[in-house]
């Protein structure tokens, strides 16, 4: 007999999830959390506005596997964050959601037990129980803003947020941007270019009105202001870097003649460092000659960073991997973490406060 239906009909099942405003009420965000996302929301704004000198630094694994770990690698951080304080502001990256240009592991969120059993609603209660850790902790947080359902239930416990060099391009995720409450860096497309990241800083600057799900799960009309603080982020693209000064100063001038922000932060990892972790270093020092040669646009940098180097493939027995390893993209080990950032802090300490604006 012929099958009449005529939608889902590729669709197995689907499951009803928790309401952002269930999750919230099981994991309300606490008062030094809020305090913590507050002021990290208007130090970066500060920092894009150049009323602060200092240079922001997005580090952290490429993705969260593992809370313990995590919150291992957070707590090192927020020590190390304090010392150098007057000079590097440090968010942490604790991305949960992956891109996959085919398939693959997709991120906490998704697949929470790595199994592919796609628990999402134990990954949403995860992820946002370890965003409270974090910022209970003091440090304020970045992540990547991929489905644009999940910020309902997160996007209150993050002070700045990435748009990824695969979904730069997309209308939808320049739409969401253009509602989220935090800053916003897109990343340059993956060929390397400027043009894309450029339509879409035009874009997620005005307002936008899509369809969204509002705090209680209902599919709702959203309308958005458009977020004043997107920036560009130089990743990279095709093989080849573009953290060097001309590529900068070629930057500059397209962003300029564009009519957008100026300001830039460079992605020490993928395209920059030929996707391998251990030259991350040399970027950052690199970038740092350029603020000492007279650089005034670079605003932050993103560093791929855990407490082992390199990454690892999921093992087929769990009980086999290795404690503070990406399972995504490499990473530089604490060790270098720590000696990039204390190199960085002596090279620039005296020469950030002149770039105030």
């Amino acid at each position: 007999m012929t099958d009449s239906r005529v939608d889902n009909l590729n669709i197995e099942s689907q499951t009803l999830l928790s309401t952002p405003d269930e999750l919230k009420a099981k994991l309300p965000i606490s008062e030094r959390a809020r305090n913590t996302v507050i002021n990290g929301r208007e130090t970066v704004r500060n920092i894009l506005d150049g009323k602060d000198h200092r240079l922001m630094l997005v580090i952290g694994p490429c993705s969260i596997h593992d809370v313990d770990a995590a919150k291992d690698y957070a707590k090192r951080l927020k020590a190390l964050a304090d010392e150098l304080s007057d000079t590097l502001y440090i968010v942490m990256r604790v991305y949960f959601e992956k891109p996959r240009t085919t398939v693959g592991w997709k991120g906490l969120i998704n697949d929470p037990y790595l199994d592919d059993s796609f628990d999402i609603e134990t990954g949403l209660f995860t992820a946002r129980k370890l965003l409270l850790d974090l910022s209970e902790m003091g440090l304020p947080l970045a992540t990547e803003a991929l489905d644009p359902i999940s910020p309902q239930y997160m996007q209150d416990l993050i002070s700045w947020s990435a748009i990824g060099a695969r979904t730069t391009e997309s209308q939808t995720h320049r739409e969401m941007a253009s509602g989220l409450s935090c800053a916003v860096g897109f990343k340059n497309g993956t060929d390397g270019g400027f043009s894309v990241a450029i339509n879409a800083l035009q874009s997620v600057a005005h307002p936008h009105r899509f369809l969204g799900i509002d705090e209680q799960g209902k599919v709702a009309i959203t309308r958005t202001r458009g977020n004043a603080y997107g920036h560009i982020v130089l990743r990279g693209g095709n093989g080849k870097p573009n953290y060097d000064s001309v590529s900068v100063a070629l930057c500059e001038e397209e962003l300029s003649k564009a009519g957008v922000s100026t300001n830039i932060m460079v992605d020490c990892s993928h395209a920059n460092s030929s996707k391998k972790p251990q030259l991350q270093p040399l970027v950052a020092d690199n970038v740092a000659n350029q603020i000492l040669e007279g650089n005034k646009s670079i605003i932050g940098l993103m560093i791929e960073s855990h407490i082992n180097e390199g990454n690892q493939s999921i093992p087929a027995d769990l009980n086999d991997m290795k404690y503070g390893v990406s399972i995504t993209d490499g990473c530089i080990s604490w060790e270098t973490t720590d000696k990039c950032l204390r190199d960085m802090h002596a090279k620039l300490k005296d020469v950030l406060p002149a770039r105030i604006r």
